[in-house]
């Protein structure tokens, strides 16, 4: 299902926020195979609200049968105690007084904290297909692994089988700059939407009003309640600030607190802490492989394989891997040791570098170096569920990011401005390649000659979609 081509209505307070999401939903509700839903996502990415305040007020306006397994304990001990479809059945209908059938939504929120609803969904499936059923969690999988995991004593007497194939699911990321650029300037998003099929540039005055909205972006991000507060106040930019750093302040420290959740050590979660909080540091700096020892002095990959993987569950960190010299399809890791890490969200990611607001308002432009940019394209590629890699060749060749297609490996490099792309003769040289890629804020452009293809950073959202649309299925 190409959720990138359609947008909702998310309504949240005194504005109207879109997302891409409730096509997905609609097309999974008429579908004759459907399975119940599961959606996963990093927490206050928006879950709960897209199925209780969007999916549900217009496919089932009164008819929304909700249970949040972080509130209810009364219904999580019954559950736990009775974990049979029927017993369940009888439960809700008893104590929401109502007949569970195909007009009923039954919605069970933050299921990390209620694992057998998970799974149950086999039971509903099999015995229960009419009834459509959605799940949300942001910590579901760190949440099983705590407690099934290898290594833990919980396992030796429980056993957890994920109900593999018995369900529909996607991942819902923070909004990436089109859906910001829909809600803060809607006449720029569709101009721009139009203006990418002629594969021209932009008048030079549009041009840097386009970067102007991006940069934007990279300061705030995409956490909806960020985006919200944001643009209810835009017309006081200073006071739309503020208010997006404090909430981002809070969103930034509320994950660090998740990181004491379900890890079964304490040295677990202060390593996961530590890397969270390096992230910027370990981008800014020369070699920008991830360093453990900027971590801890002497430590190697295996003292931070498990704090790693916890930060990645929790799609909080987006983790990019090290290919070299040849590349071939299927993309797959060079060494696993060698990597580097990106957080999910700008605002995230902004927030750690330590920017300040005095210094955005002076020159947004100059107020970016590189990284943030490398950051904004890892988190566009990541949202549309590419994997990330990047390539090193000889003599310091590199490309920050590489794209599978059905016409081959297309290397990526992100530049801040006018900066020529060295490496491609490197690349070529071990590679056959008909396109390389320039996210820059330079103007649209293609040198025929080299296969280079030159986009702005306000296009390249653009640019995945049309690249994602041409490979699917017809």
């Amino acid at each position: 299902m190409a959720f990138y081509r359609c947008f909702s209505l998310f309504y949240m307070y005194n504005i109207v926020m879109e997302r891409k999401y409730l096509s997905i939903l609609e097309e999974w509700l008429q579908s004759p195979y459907r399975k119940p839903m599961i959606i996963w996502g990093a927490r206050q990415v928006g879950k709960t609200y897209l199925v209780n305040d969007i999916f549900a007020a217009k496919h089932f306006p009164g008819r929304l049968v909700k249970y949040d397994c972080s509130a209810d304990q009364d219904f999580v001990s019954f559950v736990n105690d009775n974990p049979k479809l029927d017993s369940i059945i009888n439960y809700i209908e008893i104590d929401k007084e109502c007949q569970l059938d195909k007009d009923h939504l039954l919605f069970f929120d933050e299921v990390q904290e209620c694992l057998p609803l998970i799974q149950m969904v086999k039971q509903f499936k099999e015995q229960r297909p009419d009834i459509p059923l959605i799940l949300t969690g942001s910590l579901v999988r760190i949440r099983l692994k705590r407690d099934y995991g290898e290594g833990n004593q919980k396992s030796s007497d429980k056993h957890f089988l994920f109900p593999v194939g018995q369900y529909n699911q996607f991942c819902l990321p923070p909004l990436t700059f089109d859906e910001f650029l829909l809600n803060r300037a809607p006449a720029s998003y569709q101009y721009l939407k139009e203006h990418y099929q002629s594969k021209q540039p932009i008048e030079a005055g549009l041009h840097e009003k386009f970067l102007s909205l991006f940069h934007e972006y990279l300061f705030v991000g995409g956490m909806p309640e960020v985006d919200r507060l944001y643009l209810e106040n835009i017309a006081n930019r200073p006071k739309a600030l503020a208010l997006a750093i404090q909430t981002i302040d809070e969103i930034y420290d509320n994950y660090l607190g998740d990181m004491s959740l379900y890890q079964v050590s304490r040295e677990s979660i202060v390593r996961s802490q530590k890397i969270f909080n390096s992230i910027f540091k370990q981008l800014n700096k020369e070699n920008k492989n991830f360093s453990f020892t900027i971590i801890e002095a002497g430590k190697k990959y295996r003292d931070f394989s498990n704090p790693i993987a916890w930060l990645e569950l929790a799609k909080v960190v987006l983790r990019c891997e090290l290919v070299k010299e040849k590349v071939v399809p299927p993309l797959l890791a060079d060494q696993d040791s060698v990597f580097r890490l990106y957080l999910s969200d700008m605002g995230l990611f902004t927030r750690e570098s330590g920017l300040k607001a005095s210094t955005y308002f002076e020159s947004p432009a100059n107020a970016f170096s590189g990284i943030y940019y490398e950051n904004y394209v890892a988190i566009e590629l990541a949202a549309r569920g590419i994997n990330l890699f990047y390539w090193k060749g000889k003599r310091n060749a590199e490309f920050k990011f590489l794209i599978e297609s059905t016409e081959g490996i297309i290397p990526i490099d992100v530049k801040r401005g006018r900066a020529s792309l060295n490496s491609l003769e490197e690349y070529r040289h071990h590679n056959k390649n008909k396109l390389a890629l320039k996210v820059s804020t330079n103007q649209y452009g293609f040198d025929e000659a080299k296969g280079l293809l030159t986009i702005p950073f306000y296009y390249f959202p653009f640019f995945l979609d049309e690249l994602q649309a041409q490979e699917s299925p017809k």
